[in-house]
């Protein structure tokens, strides 16, 4: 069999799909990667996989740019012929899969998100609707992340009757490659640490806001950051923040093994239309608690009070009573609050389970 996995870009696929790759490569089948080529290119192909470099422009709103992308989907689905298609994120599930229609191909979308376009009502949340409605329509499983999700697709009447749906824990966490680490011992610091990219619906105005607050009253606390930054105004607001004491900036990083070492604390102030959040499961996969936010994504990877806090969405006031709320913990509370974040992925999101999620459809037909 040869399947094609289309997303946006290599880092992704390598960090979340590698695992879901390596098993279809153990039964023989032949893999071709369609993405942007970032990160890990000379990991994937070492694995066996053969990658076809294609510009996304994830962030593009560009119709005409839109419209090539497609064009060159359906170009190279018709070379290549996969016998199936896994399309992942936002434009390759609408585009990919309107390719994989034309051509007549077999695939399976997995919803990792909806985006910000459907948050609000309007133009651009019916068209972007519509988008996903026309590329999902042909699938023979869509692939859901969350509950919401998918109550979203049936709302909106986005569903074909005659598709598969199959709900996945997200994208699942390596317990292998996120093995607990020790809880920092005998430190009078306190070190939070946010991950993710620098956008203001990720909460990062909210964590720096924090951080403002919570070091005055507990100057020995440190507000880590690592991400990317989309949006250039955060560069000065970041810099800013770490002259008036008590921030960190570390930019993105490709190993995050490090920072979960050192944090005794993930804060995930996200009001993003996640699909689930993978930094929140490899933070407890490390055995770190977490503050999270009560939202689609969020909410399922923290149990409230037993592996971390999950607080209002968009709400200063309650991410600083958690913080504080925290700070008030015994070293031993935070450390088994962190354990009971582990015990949960280790139940719930172990990335086993998507990969045989992945080949109980893939061979549906022969079950």
């Amino acid at each position: 069999m040869h399947i094609m996995m289309i997303a946006n870009d290599t880092t992704f696929i390598y960090n979340l799909r590698r695992e879901v790759l390596q098993a279809f490569l153990a039964k023989g089948y032949r893999v071709t990667i369609v993405a942007q080529v970032l990160r890990f290119q000379e990991e994937l192909e070492g694995m066996g996989c053969r990658i076809i470099p294609v510009q996304t422009g994830r962030h593009g709103t560009n119709p005409f740019a839109d419209l090539a992308l497609l064009g060159k989907y359906r170009s190279i689905l018709r070379q290549e012929k996969p016998d199936l298609v896994l399309t992942n994120n936002i434009k390759p599930c609408a585009y990919g899969g309107m390719a994989c229609r034309m051509t007549k191909t077999r695939y399976m979308p997995n919803i990792t998100g909806l985006g910000t376009a459907v948050e609000i009502p309007g133009k651009l949340q019916r068209l972007t609707i519509q988008l996903y409605k026309i590329g999902t329509w042909g699938a023979e499983c869509i692939f859901f992340q969350n509950s919401d999700n998918l109550r979203f697709f049936q709302e909106k009447g986005m569903l074909n009757p005659k598709a598969r749906t199959a709900l996945l824990p997200g994208s699942g966490v390596n317990l292998e490659a996120h093995p607990v680490l020790p809880y920092p011992q005998g430190e009078e610091m306190i070190h939070f640490l946010f991950v993710a990219r620098l956008l203001k619906e990720k909460g990062i105005d909210l964590y720096l806001e924090a951080a403002k607050t919570i070091h005055k009253k507990y100057p020995y606390t440190r507000f880590h950051i690592c991400g990317g930054c989309d949006d250039a105004k955060y560069s000065d607001i970041v810099a800013q923040a770490e002259k008036d004491g008590g921030v960190e900036y570390h930019g993105e990083q490709k190993n995050m093994l490090p920072f979960f070492e050192m944090a005794h604390c993930l804060v995930h102030p996200s009001y993003y239309p996640e699909g689930m959040s993978n930094v929140l499961l490899e933070a407890a996969a490390s055995g770190r608690p977490a503050i999270a936010t009560d939202r689609a994504g969020c909410r399922e990877t923290v149990d409230h009070g037993v592996s971390g806090f999950v607080i209002p969405i968009q709400n200063q006031q309650a991410l600083n009573e958690a913080l504080e709320a925290f700070m008030e913990m015994s070293a031993a509370e935070r450390r088994d609050m962190g354990l009971a974040g582990r015990a949960k992925v280790e139940k719930e999101f172990d990335r086993k389970i998507v990969v045989a999620k992945y080949m109980e459809q893939i061979n549906w037909e022969e079950a």
